[in-house]
């Protein structure tokens, strides 16, 4: 028997391991996308862009995304510093990069799909907390590196794929990611060359001043992460516009990367057609050689169902507009989920979306009609917090009144109760407690959320089960009586006042099975109204679209 104080007295080298129990190398490949210039330019697009090729090729694919912030999760992120948080099944709030892979490989994740700096401090902290460290000193290299290559060693060990693709989020140069890229570098050094795949996303300026493309700053970038001891297998150039060769030439020289092996991803129409330009570009077979890999014969997703969407957007001429009223409306990323879900349900039914997005901080009766002139539909997303919401709730009365398509998510929801409550019902003070204290509060905290304090990953988060009521519309458009949708809230409607709001003409067509938490609500006599309590545009994919959005495309097509 080994006793902890002859262990504490070892090199960390020889007691920590990043293996877990039954892992065997060789069996699963990585491919490693890192960025390099700036953020932003797409690396998330791309990733599960590649995700969505390899499955082209009958390849199981599991995609990581590392964040090098030392939040535990995005839950607590401002939507104008991060973008939209995402939610998953399983109620983990992530990156947005989460909804793109989800979409692109048209499959679920799980919090195994997403990992932090703060997961791994508070994991390390934990450890030696409870002296499972042995009286070492706790350092980056092995524990910190090595708990990231346990975790996705994990991932390959649990869900058995062919490859396991890590994003590292950010740039070479930011100091959070040191040991993100520290951790990647062992990786490759013990799974051997022919096991791991690094592909570099980086950004090929064009200064307004000069017209041109420059590589320098490209260079540097790829340079930095070549003294960090990772040598590039492919480099993807982003750009807006197409780079010449020269250009190509000068990466391929400073970063020991063939030519043939710098690819030019420039600006295409839609995110959709990515997968077929990368097809083109033949880098599913550069990573396949690389990895000593070979195509599998039954396809994870149909390429040939993937053209066809793309040939629907094209070929798409019914024209509508859309509103988007928010109050993160200066930041399209905020609302990425509900932007995707509209632009590729559009294509269904032969329809192009223009969209108005639309801040209703300063919305007011006196405007409310001007602004949604020659507007088809609105929607109204999620969000939090006072700022705003009169505004929201004058363009619904507008839309119920008006018979203009709506649409309403999570807050969405919860502002149609309040402005039905005052409008229809004459509950003047009608009010959700989120904003104030009130005689009418017609939406109010959920009681199991009563008595929590913390903010982050408390709310009621993840997918759950409702049950739909037949005959009306919810139930046409989901063709079923039960579905199972994701939710991010605290607030729900106010059980007192369901009778009151049901007797003057609001269905509730949804409900949670075992509690009284309504889901859904809906009105007659009207083109749509429709409202959720649950973000239907987080299970929203572009070859399985949403029903909810399919359903209020149409209703706008109809109203034009």
């Amino acid at each position: 028997m080994v006793r902890k104080e002859d262990l504490a007295n070892k090199t960390p080298d020889e007691f920590f391991s990043s293996f877990p129990e039954g892992y065997i190398s060789n069996k699963t490949k990585y491919i490693i996308v890192t960025g390099s210039v700036i953020s932003g330019v797409g690396k998330g697009t791309f990733t599960s862009s590649l995700c969505n090729l390899l499955k082209w090729n009958g390849l199981k694919v599991h995609p990581i995304k590392f964040d090098g912030y030392l939040n535990y999760d995005a839950g607590t992120l401002n939507p104008f510093r991060h973008g939209e948080v995402f939610v998953l099944d399983d109620g983990t709030e992530c990156d947005l990069d989460l909804g793109s892979y989800e979409r692109m490989t048209n499959q679920n994740l799980t919090k195994d799909n997403y990992l932090t700096s703060g997961k791994i401090f508070k994991n390390i902290v934990d450890k030696e907390r409870a002296g499972l460290y042995l009286g070492r000193d706790v350092q980056f290299v092995p524990h910190v590196s090595g708990e990231i290559k346990h975790f996705i060693r994990r991932c390959a060990l649990n869900y058995n794929p062919d490859i396991v693709i890590v994003e590292v989020g950010g740039t070479v140069g930011d100091l959070e990611n040191s040991y993100f890229l520290e951790a990647m570098r062992e990786l490759a050094y013990e799974e051997k060359k022919d096991n791991v795949c690094f592909v570099n996303v980086t950004y090929i300026l064009k200064p307004g001043t000069l017209g041109e493309h420059k590589s320098k700053a490209a260079q540097l970038g790829i340079r930095t992460l070549m003294e960090r001891g990772i040598q590039p297998n492919i480099i993807v150039c982003r750009s807006e516009g197409l780079i010449k060769d020269s250009i190509k030439e000068k990466i391929s020289i400073s970063s020991n990367v063939p030519i043939d092996r710098v690819i030019n991803l420039h600006d295409v129409d839609t995110i959709y057609d990515i997968p077929l330009f990368l097809k083109e570009k033949e880098i599913d077979k550069m990573i396949l050689d690389t990895l000593g890999l070979k195509i599998k014969e039954n396809y994870l997703i149909d390429p040939n169902e993937w053209k066809s969407l793309v040939t629907k957007i094209n070929d798409s001429n019914k024209n509508i507009t859309i509103a988007i009223t928010g109050k993160y409306t200066g930041v399209h990323d905020s609302y990425l989920s509900i932007l995707n879900a509209v632009e590729h349900s559009a294509p269904y039914l032969n329809a192009k979306i223009n969209l108005k997005w639309i801040e209703t901080t300063n919305l007011n009766k006196d405007n409310v009609k001007e602004e949604l002139k020659n507007i088809d539909g609105v929607i109204v997303p999620g969000g939090f917090g006072e700022r705003g919401v009169e505004g929201k709730i004058e363009y619904i009365r507008y839309c119920r009144e008006n018979k203009i398509p709506f649409l309403g998510l999570c807050y969405g929801f919860q502002m149609a109760v309040i402005e039905f409550a005052r409008n229809v019902c004459d509950l003047k003070n009608a009010n959700t407690t989120e904003i104030k204290q009130t005689e009418d509060p017609v939406v109010y905290i959920l009681p199991e959320q009563e008595e929590i304090k913390d903010l982050g990953g408390t709310m009621r988060l993840g997918g759950f089960d409702m049950d739909l009521k037949k005959n009306t519309l919810a139930f046409r458009l989901y063709k079923n009586n039960k579905v199972r949708e994701r939710f991010r809230h605290r607030y729900n409607v106010n059980p007192k006042y369901i009778e009151t709001l049901e007797k003057n003409g609001m269905i509730f067509s949804g409900v949670a099975p075992e509690k009284k938490i309504m889901q859904i609500l809906e009105l007659k006599d009207h083109p749509y109204f429709l409202g959720t309590q649950y973000h239907a545009e987080f299970t929203s994919k572009p070859l399985n679209p949403s029903p909810i959005f399919i359903g209020f495309i149409e209703a706008c097509l109809n109203k034009k």
